[in-house]
């Protein structure tokens, strides 16, 4: 390790990045395990190809992603996990409903040091796809590769449709700058405001994933999105694709899809019919370009037995249909607690500090004021610009002259609106989202059926950029942000209790609904995965008033910017629980509390 400077700042520690005498990163393996079995697992620092780079990653007993655990459902199994990595460890094991105790978090047990071994016993509940990953300094254990998932077979042979084979694969994105993943401080999370962008995809841990099938198969995928902050929207052009579950089982209805959105932390499956020869491309799609993750070779080769007729058959699952009757006055009620998620941010100015007497939206570079006021666009609250950007005239305050800007806002100090000079450079901001007032929108009106978002798969709009952050839009400010400068909170709407202030208590055998408010009145608005450890599983019960159409057991909800979501938590595991951000760099600032579940 050695010490660096960063934007002024000294005596920040460095992880180690060197790859001498490292063992080269092996493929993952499938463990199948049977209730009452006991694993070894290490934690460990590999060697890794990934295109050009040669880097080094830690890695779940030697491979990225780690291995896949196969369980029954209803299963206990003994893991004893070695720690001989960079840092202290704990390991979560994400969306089961296990002992408390085991749930790998600092509340929970204490670290495992360098060299030391703690033994967890995971329960396996619930069918589905799980995964586990660190919770001390997640942001770069997850970014440097540790994370693996568990597979729960279903005790119910029909709960999934037939196919002819299931296949687990993690989305994952990796920041390489300099043949080397992109340098940590030991001491402070950085990328702090959007979270830590890759420029490189990992797909089931390779940045080029070939797969084949054969003509006919009904191939059953389980994603699960590993990354610290990207929202993947996953197609398969060509193929018909089907979605039959989410994080934990299957859904109420299933329904053919043309994509699957997943926020950090979720997974979504999804059965494919590959019904012609020849070769396809998984994509991650946004609004403006599209990534390919991985090729499929169809072979013209028939797969047997032939399930065309069964992948057709779109089932309803009747526990799930069931379970919405029971719930049904939950959809009226008022909810039982209102949390906000809120941002401030200091002024995060270019380095060097140079004082420009303008401010600029980092995101929008053509919207600039003489104060820090907001963006018309995304609601962000506008930076000290750099030393090249020109003080805005194009619109100013008939009775402030000094209150200028590119576009026709607000004065701060008299409300009048600017009015256009016919000189300088003006922005369009036609296109702007009425950022300011959606805030004021959802801040009093939460009731409101604004009726725009939809949920995985829905054939969501591609307008407006779908609420979702599909970049690093400001790459050098982002770098800049620690949570020193940049605060993320989770605040109690009731109390005004934030982050680990909040205080709540339930009891096993209660359903708490939850309102989740994604505050446009903030200094940077941008989506959250919000995720509720084991102290039980929740239903999406609306989003922005409208119904949720197709239930599914869930532990992780993306809140879109300027969204509101309704969901109903099950409680039915006692001890103390941890709800947070699911953007690492979020969760490790600070956006998260703990409640606790009485018997």
């Amino acid at each position: 390790m050695h010490d660096h400077s960063s934007h002024g700042r000294t005596d920040i520690v460095e992880f180690p990045s060197s790859t001498e005498g490292l063992p080269e990163a092996r493929s993952p393996e499938v463990v199948e395990l049977s209730d009452g079995d006991e694993f070894d697992l290490e934690i460990a620092p590999v060697r890794k190809q990934i295109g050009d780079a040669t880097v080094r990653m830690l890695a779940y007993n030697g491979s990225v992603p780690g291995p896949t655990l196969k369980v029954p459902q209803d299963a206990t199994i003994t893991v004893h996990v070695t720690n001989r990595g960079d840092v202290d460890a704990t390991v979560h094991w994400h969306g089961l409903r296990l002992e408390n105790r085991y749930d790998g978090t600092h509340e929970t047990q204490a670290p495992i040091p360098v060299g030391e071994t703690f033994t967890y016993q995971v329960n396996v509940p619930d069918p589905g796809a799980y995964w586990y990953h660190p919770h001390i300094r997640e942001d770069y254990g997850q970014e440097m590769g540790l994370y693996g998932n568990i597979l729960a077979v279903p005790s119910e042979d029909d709960h999934w449709p037939p196919a002819h084979r299931e296949l687990l694969v993690t989305l994952d994105d990796v920041l390489i700058e300099d043949g080397r993943i992109a340098p940590f401080s030991g001491s402070e999370t950085t990328h702090v405001a959007m979270g830590r962008f890759g420029n490189t995809m990992l797909i089931a841990g390779e940045p080029e994933l070939s797969l084949e099938a054969k003509r006919g198969e009904v191939v059953r995928f389980y994603f699960t999105n590993t990354a610290n902050t990207r929202v993947f929207n996953v197609t398969l052009p060509g193929p018909r694709m089907k979605l039959v579950g989410a994080d934990s089982g299957h859904y109420e209805q299933e329904e053919l899809v043309e994509e699957v959105l997943l926020a950090p932390s979720e997974r979504v499956v999804v059965d494919v019919l590959f019904s012609e020869p020849g070769e396809l491309a998984l994509e991650h799609r946004t609004p403006e370009k599209s990534y390919r993750l991985a090729s499929i070779q169809v072979v013209d080769e028939p797969a047997e037995p032939d399930l065309t007729e069964q992948f057709e058959d779109l089932r309803t699952n009747e526990d799930m249909r069931a379970l919405r009757n029971r719930i049904e006055p939950f959809f009226e009620s008022s909810p039982d607690k209102t949390l906000s998620f809120v941002a401030e941010m200091d002024e995060v100015g270019p380095a060097g500090g140079v004082d420009t007497g303008v401010y600029a939206c980092p995101m929008h570079p053509e919207i600039v004021a003489s104060w820090a006021g907001k963006c018309p666009k995304c609601g962000m609250k506008l930076m000290p610009g750099a030393a090249e950007t020109k003080a805005p005239t194009a619109f100013a305050c008939p009775m402030h002259a000094e209150i200028t800007a590119t576009w026709a806002a607000t004065c701060p100090k008299c409300e009048m609106t600017l009015r256009a000079t016919g000189i300088g450079e003006a922005a369009d901001a036609d296109d702007a989202d009425t950022a300011s007032d959606a805030g004021e929108q959802h801040h009093s009106h939460h009731e409101e059926d604004h009726g725009h978002h939809e949920h995985h798969g829905r054939g969501h709009a591609h307008g407006a950029a779908q609420g979702i952050e599909w970049e690093d839009d400001m790459v050098e400010v982002n770098r800049m942000t620690t949570p020193v400068n940049m605060r993320w909170k989770l605040v109690d709407r009731a109390t005004g209790a934030e982050n680990a202030q909040i205080d709540w208590t339930f009891r096993v055998g209660d359903q708490v609904k939850l309102r989740l408010v994604n505050e446009m009145d903030s200094d940077h608005p941008m989506p959250h995965p919000f995720h509720v450890h084991g102290a039980g599983r929740f239903l999406i019960l609306a989003r922005d008033g409208v119904v949720e159409p197709n239930l599914a057991w869930k532990d992780t909800v993306l809140i879109r910017t300027g969204e509101t979501v309704d969901i109903l938590l099950d409680v039915t595991n006692p001890g103390r629980w941890m709800a947070h951000c699911h953007i690492a760099e979020h969760h490790e600032s600070g956006m998260m509390f703990s409640f606790n579940v009485e018997e």
